[in-house]
This record gives C-alpha cells, structure tokens and sequence, in this order.
C-alpha cells in the first residue's frame, strides 16, 4: 500500500515509552519529524528537554528541540513518575549531558510557527501531559485551524485508569490542558489505554530489538528493565503497554486502528480527576482509538529495528 508522508512534531516527556517512540520515528523514512518539544511528566521539563536532545543526537536525528511546560495549568503539579520510568528517565542508565541545546524559542512559540508554516499538514503527537499544545491554542487562535491533526496518547474512555481508578497519567497531569486542546476545533485523535494496553512488548521483545539493532535496540533494552519490573510488580502483567509507540504509529498508519467518534469530557476535580468522560452530547467529539489489527501494529513497531523481531 502507499503511505503518504506525515510531517510531524513530537511533543514529549522521555520517559522509556517516549523513547521508544522516537527511535521507532528514526526508523521510518515516511515520517518528516520537524522537532521535538518537551514538557514535564514522566520527568521534570529539565530533564525531559535533556532526554529529548540526547534522544535526537542518538538516533542521528537533525531536528531542533524546543523546553516547554514546567507544569500543568491550573491543577496542582504531581510527582513526577520516576518509579516508572527511573530517576533520569531511562530506567538505570545514568545521565548523559548531551552536546546540542534547546531552541530558545518555547515549545508553545515553536509549535505555532511550525504549524504555521506547515499550514494543513502538521501533525501534531502529544505523548507527555498535553500542556504545551494548550498553551499554543491560549497564544494563538489560529493554531487550531492550522494544524492538520493533533494524536495525543492519553485517557481512558472505556477502561480503567492507571494512576487512578478512573485516570490515565497524561489526563491526570493537566486535565485543564485537555479541555482547552479538544474544545478547541482542532480534529483529535485518542490514543489512550483503550487500546494501548492490547499491545504488550516484553523482555523477549526487548531482546529481540537488542539482537537486530544493538545500539538503538540495545538503549531500549537495557532501559526497559526498570519499566518491565514495574508492570510486573504494580500493574501485575509481564510486559508493558506500547503507549506512545502507538501513538505515533497512528499517525501515520491509521488503517491499522478501529475508532470511534465520542463525546469525551474531561473531569477537571475531585476524585475521578483527569476521567475522560464519554457522554452522549454537550462535549467535543474525539475520534477514541479502541482496537483494530494489535499484531500488526506491535510488528511495525519490532520491525522497524530490524525484520528478525518481528513475532508470528
């Protein structure tokens, strides 16, 4: 089939899963990756902006990054996940100051100007708390209508949360942020637990990427260690969800996928805060990714490293 070229900006807070997302983005030449724009949540915005340039250096990637939110819009900040993902963001690989910097444009001055000049092609692909894309809608109300899609990993329409019972992480971060980004007029896209968790990579997995591409695949196997022990131990299952990976898989290979369109309200406090709250009218449809062909999308994701992962 053909694939038509996406131009796109990753938004993100690196984290293992975002990781594996942007290496996954250095394998797939149909993909124009314009920059990176950082924000906090699994790691604070600092070490976020870090990892990110550290990511793009490793992975060869010519694409500027952009620091953006230290923090949500309204709701009080929360810890940020090194349980999850490890004190520096890659599980129990130390540090490493990379040799570029950040733009001193914002993430919220970035993402307007790219999707200006990119008017009705940009993708946007939020896979941190959605922060900054809000803060880019607030500066400019032309954001909205210039941008060709915004994919967020996020939320859980039909199934439980995962910080919470009724919570996924990036909706309980900055619930605010989300209602300004779907209220917006800008067509959305929901990648969330509803279908990231049908997709599940584990130490084989990880192995496998290490065999076929060990210095991409090998950074991703020796970080996912620390993310693996965690599902096992807290979420109780011997793999981890392909969160943002997917994310990015669905922009630019949506025929992979089954949605639905959905009236989704954000829940802004109290005990089911950052709930995506399918409701029957009043609130913005949302395209909510619920399933679709789950083998396949692991297997582009394995194979980008090298076609020897790919499983049966």
């Amino acid at each position: 089939m053909t694939i038509t070229p996406v131009k796109m900006v990753i938004d993100t807070d690196p984290g293992v899963d975002d990781a594996m997302a942007i290496l996954y983005v250095a394998h797939m030449p149909e993909i124009e990756l314009l920059g990176l724009t950082s924000v906090f949540g699994n790691v604070s915005v600092e070490k976020a902006t870090r990892n990110a340039l550290r990511l793009v250096e490793d992975a060869g990637l010519n694409v500027p990054v952009a620091g953006g939110a230290a923090g949500p819009l309204a709701r009080d900040a929360q810890p940020h996940s090194y349980h999850v993902h490890g004190a520096e963001g890659f599980g129990d690989i130390p540090a490493q100051t990379p040799k570029g910097r950040a733009l001193d444009e914002d993430a919220a001055d970035f993402l307007i100007r790219m999707a200006r000049e990119h008017a009705g092609e940009l993708v946007v692909c939020a896979i941190g708390p959605i922060t900054n894309l809000a803060e880019a809608i607030n500066r400019d109300a032309g954001f909205a209508k210039n941008v060709k899609r915004i994919v967020f990993m996020g939320g859980a329409a039909f199934v439980p949360g995962n910080v919470t019972p009724h919570a996924e992480a990036n909706t309980f971060n900055d619930p605010h942020a989300l209602n300004v980004v779907l209220q917006s007029g800008a067509p959305v896209t929901m990648v969330g637990l509803d279908v990231t968790m049908q997709i599940l990579l584990d130490g084989d997995d990880f192995a496998a990427l290490e065999r076929a591409n060990p210095n991409h695949g090998g950074f991703l196997n020796r970080a996912s260690a620390f993310y693996l022990e965690f599902y096992r131990q807290v979420v109780g299952v011997a793999g981890c969800g392909l969160h943002d990976p997917a994310a990015v898989i669905a922009c630019h290979r949506p025929d992979l996928f089954e949605s639905r369109s959905v009236a989704i309200r954000v829940i802004e406090e109290g005990e089911e805060i950052g709930r995506t709250l399918p409701v029957d009218e009043g609130a913005p449809m949302v395209e909510v990714l619920t399933g679709g062909d789950m083998d396949g999308v692991k297997n582009l994701f394995l194979r980008a490293f090298g076609p020897a992962t790919a499983t049966a």
